[in-house]
């Protein structure tokens, strides 16, 4: 039973394996963006607080014997409008006393550069004013005049808030861009995938109007390449299962037929026996023969069934042509002998790809319905030889041989009558065979000399490499 959570449909999947990974990768988009808006706004917010810091450097003098400031008044304007873009200042002097400036800024506890003999030493550090957290540049400002000279700690601040709310509405604007792409690309292939999965459908729907026994061609008029192929891959399936059907329905019709003569000839035999028409002993006799037809009847079409199931399987495996057709020959060598016929056999090394036990098989039926045509006394033989790609069985007897028209017509199943030696399926079933194997097989009329007439069966295979 399949496990709910893993029911799902083609575009949810295919939603999923396309949304999924463009969201994470926004996602991780978004913090790196983030981090990058942030940290060039504190470069930009940096270089103008700097510039700040030092148009306040520039401001302080030294005039009798203290430091006074000046400053412009249009040098904070700019950040009157938003409180929380607003500086804070403070000028402190060497020792740390307050010159000008908020007295609650928190006064720079660092240390003074050792060579005081550079000019405009500038550093920045993060600290905490009226309780929000404040950026901060601090200048060492050389102050000169003509009576003393000294250094002065300049810093200015800032808050923290402005940089953040920056940063905040870049992101913001990314996110609220990134949101209509995503959208755009569900909506797209959301779209896509329903008018992709449309043809799927109407096949669906079609398969499912279908009665169980229409096995007809598929027809899906679409341009995309994998439904194609789909509907070119059930129509072959269709075929397959077409063909195997009709070779079970000609099976069925033709064991039914076919044993239906028998059994009714045996049935005959018995109520001729019981009524004592002939001696039990020529009874017994006959009834013997038709059941041993029968047999023989019922086994090869058994082997005619057999015989797709194993085609269906495939052919791996390679045999040696030469080694079945001793083993064949030593098999029906009582038949041999007991028409005394002059036996010739000629073989090489060839080897084939297919079912041992089917390529016996074939070599069996092909010599047992040469030996039947073959009067007694007469000659027959099998030759196999391979040439360039391809390898050649050839049996060949001199029974006379079949007229032209029939030479196309001894393949069809029970071409021969249940009164005949035969049962009428040996050529069948080599031509089932040799079907399977990918060969090809055809008789041909042979003239021997001397009066002697007979029938050639020409097997031909694809060779396989030693």
């Amino acid at each position: 039973m399949p496990i709910p959570w893993r029911r799902f449909s083609v575009r949810s999947y295919v939603l999923a394996w396309i949304i999924v990974p463009i969201f994470a990768i926004l996602i991780a988009d978004t913090y790196f963006l983030y981090e990058s808006a942030l940290h060039s706004v504190n470069v930009a917010y940096d270089r103008t607080l700097l510039a700040t810091t030092h148009s306040v450097g520039d401001s302080v003098r030294f005039e009798n014997g203290s430091y006074r400031l000046s400053l412009p008044l249009a040098l904070f304007e700019v950040y009157e409008a938003d409180q929380s873009g607003r500086y804070f200042y403070r000028v402190s002097n060497s020792n740390g006393e307050l010159v000008s400036g908020d007295e609650d800024l928190p006064p720079f506890h660092g240390s003074l550069p050792k060579n005081a003999a550079y000019p405009a030493i500038v550093q920045f550090y993060e600290d905490v004013f009226r309780g929000e957290p404040i950026r901060v540049a601090v200048l060492f400002q050389p102050v000169f005049s003509n009576d003393d000279s000294g250094t002065v700690i300049i810093q200015v601040a800032e808050p923290m808030k402005i940089r953040e709310d920056s940063a905040r509405d870049i992101l913001r604007n990314t996110l609220f861009r990134q949101g209509i792409l995503i959208l755009v690309i569900c909506l797209a292939v959301y779209v896509s995938v329903t008018r992709a999965l449309k043809p799927l459908n109407q096949l669906r729907h079609e398969l499912d109007r279908r009665s169980a026994s229409d096995l007809s061609e598929l027809t899906l008029r679409t341009n995309l390449l994998e439904l194609r192929t789909v509907t070119h891959a059930m129509n072959k399936l269709m075929e397959r299962l077409s063909l195997l059907i009709n070779q079970q329905k000609r099976f069925i019709a033709n064991a039914s037929h076919q044993l239906r003569t028998p059994l009714a000839v045996l049935k005959t035999q018995l109520q001729s026996g019981l009524r004592g028409d002939a001696p039990s002993d020529e009874v017994l006799n006959e009834i013997s023969g038709t059941v041993e037809r029968t047999i023989n009847l019922a086994n090869q079409m058994l082997l005619l069934a057999k015989i797709e199931q194993r085609r269906s399987q495939g052919m791996t495996d390679r045999c040696h042509l030469g080694n079945l057709a001793r083993e064949a020959v030593l098999e029906l060598s009582p038949l041999i002998a007991d028409k005394n016929l002059d036996f010739e056999i000629d073989h090489d090394d060839s080897l084939i790809h297919g079912d041992a036990w089917l390529v016996g098989e074939l070599i069996r039926n092909l010599l047992s319905n040469a030996i039947r045509h073959t009067p007694e006394g007469q000659k027959l033989g099998i030759d196999i030889r391979g040439h360039g790609g391809s390898v050649r069985l050839l049996v060949w007897d001199t029974g006379g041989g079949l007229p032209a028209e029939q030479l196309g017509q001894v393949f069809e199943p029970f071409s021969s009558s249940f009164s005949t030696q035969g049962s009428g399926l040996g050529l069948a079933i080599s031509r089932e065979i040799v079907t399977s194997l990918d060969g090809q097989i055809e008789l041909a009329n042979r003239d021997h000399g001397e009066g002697m007439v007979g029938l050639d069966v020409i097997v031909t295979f694809a060779a396989a490499r030693s």
